[in-house]
């Protein structure tokens, strides 16, 4: 009797699940390595988490500074009040946990303790979006739309390994509160072939192109260039702009692209239709007059389903697939 050989089953962690592709260059844990070199010289950076080091990077630094490192336990509230407290004795404290749990769960306490008092505090913060298949519980998909409601709130959605090593010097040098998406293990290396640097504030042309404009943020980059660079084969030119920077929104940046004529604009982003980048830019575009064919490729207004990452990438249509086809639908 004749036996098929299976192939081996990939298993992987809905909670930490990578977001690289295939064979994809990655570079393990960017944010943990960069705070560690940022804290050599400034002695006043300080690493708080509420009992996630290990999901969020945050044990490399922890390891490196052990008395400038606190561990706050299941207590999302305590943690922001605690980091309010240190940031107005003048530390610099960056704090991590999952998104879920600092927006939604301590936003009140950001808002009165942090924001209020415009203090120096820079919330970094795991599984954003649609980032992890542990179901609503754990899917932040309306984190920016919360934190850009909030008054002095710097908010940061950065692509890759390169955007958040070079975003972790770049908000200490800013004065005020920032919260900035994590992406935290293996983290793909993308922009490294495009001559990117993240200044906070500046969008970036990554790649132009006649027929199409995607806007995006966060791992949204990363998926436009690789639908830019699939659409090449049916002659379709797509342009990638990168916002990290979601609140102050580069309008100058945005307006010029975008006004250029015979290009439909796209926005692109992991996050709820509702609140985020692509609300962000089209009342920007509407406010100056620059009406261009507009589509938004987001997530839909709704608790999203539990699983794997690809197969929820694939039905809420933010897969490189999925957003291909769209595109040549709406041009069609």
């Amino acid at each position: 009797m004749s036996t098929v050989a299976k192939k081996p089953r990939l298993k992987t962690s809905a909670m930490i699940a990578s977001i690289a592709s295939e064979g994809q260059l990655t570079r393990s844990a960017p944010f943990g390595h960069a705070l560690t070199e940022l804290a050599r010289t400034k002695t006043n950076v300080i690493g708080m988490t509420a009992d996630l080091s290990k999901y969020t990077d945050l044990h490399i630094f922890a390891k490196e500074f052990p008395g400038r490192y606190y561990q706050m336990g299941m207590a999302e509230q305590l943690l922001m009040g605690a980091a309010a407290g240190l940031a107005h004795e003048g530390a610099q404290p960056f704090v991590t946990t999952y998104a879920v749990f600092a927006t939604r769960r301590a936003y009140d306490f950001i808002h009165q303790t942090i924001a209020e008092d415009n203090l120096d505090v820079k919330i970094v913060c795991a599984l954003p979006g649609l980032t992890t298949g542990y179901g609503p519980s754990h899917q932040a998909a309306e984190d920016i739309a919360l934190m850009r409601a909030m008054p002095n709130m710097t908010v940061i959605d950065p692509c890759d390994a390169l955007d958040i090593e070079q975003m972790v010097p770049a908000i200490a040098a800013h004065k005020g509160p920032v919260y900035a998406r994590l992406l935290r293990g293996n983290v793909p290396a993308v922009l490294d072939e495009y001559d990117y640097r993240f200044e906070l504030g500046k969008a970036k042309l990554l790649r132009d192109g006649n027929d199409v404009l995607l806007i995006s943020s966060g791992i949204m980059t990363m998926r436009s260039l690789e639908v830019a660079q699939a659409l090449e084969a049916d002659n379709i030119g797509v342009g990638v702009l990168h916002v990290p920077t979601v609140k102050p929104l580069d309008t100058a940046t945005l307006l010029r692209e975008a006004q250029r004529t015979g290009r439909m604009v796209i926005v692109a982003e992991n996050h709820t239709v509702i609140g985020g980048l692509g609300e962000a830019v089209a009342r920007t575009l509407l406010a100056a007059g620059v009406t261009p064919p507009f589509r938004q490729i987001a997530l839909p207004d709704a608790f999203l389903d539990a699983g794997a990452l690809p197969t929820l990438h694939d039905r809420y249509g933010i897969s490189t697939g999925t957003m291909a086809a769209s595109i040549k639908r709406w041009l069609a």
